[in-house]
């Protein structure tokens, strides 16, 4: 009997893509054969980085990944209901990260409601790394916004795209 391609799907804004981000992807490619990370349009919650923007940053980041044993991993961006982007992807899977409880009671409800949707798809949830559970998108721009430093929370290219956006260039040498 032929094995099956364990195939997921890890849904974000990704505006800006965090080093939690990078965490959850990481330790998902490791356990699928390929992880679709995808980038949702989302207007709604206002970005920063325009769609082609946030794409290209994931892209970059994976692109920086050295570990030989993860899966492959693609990088696109989706317009449509999470369900049927893992469906044209022919996943088995959705991929999440948990932070906190706030997070699991969304989350839980956003499970539900997919599941209801397609219940051929699983919800895989991975807890995020102890030193990454408090890392929000959110977060990370108020902070370099108010010129805080972020080197801890993102990379170090990340940093430089998020300050330049911001208009703070000068905080660039933070992460140098």
């Amino acid at each position: 009997m032929a094995k099956t391609e364990r195939v997921g799907v890890y849904p974000g804004t990704f505006d800006p893509t965090t080093n939690g981000h990078m965490d959850i992807i990481r330790r998902g490619a490791r356990v699928l054969d390929r992880l679709v990370i995808g980038v949702a349009v989302n207007a709604g919650k206002g970005p920063l980085f325009s769609l082609d923007e946030r794409v290209e940053m994931v892209r970059d980041e994976v692109a920086a990944l050295d570990d030989p044993n993860i899966g492959a991993i693609e990088v696109k961006s989706f317009d449509s209901l999470l369900v049927h982007f893992a469906e044209a992807e022919k996943a088995g899977c959705i991929l999440r990260g948990l932070r906190a409880v706030t997070d699991f009671d969304y989350e839980f409800q956003m499970a539900g409601m997919n599941a209801r949707l397609n219940p051929d798809i699983e919800i895989l949830f991975l807890m995020a790394s102890e030193n990454h559970q408090f890392i929000a998108s959110r977060l990370v721009k108020e902070i370099a916004a108010l010129g805080g430093d972020i080197s801890s929370f993102v990379s170090e290219a990340v940093a430089q795209r998020v300050n330049e956006r911001l208009g703070r260039p000068d905080l660039q040498a933070v992460n140098e």
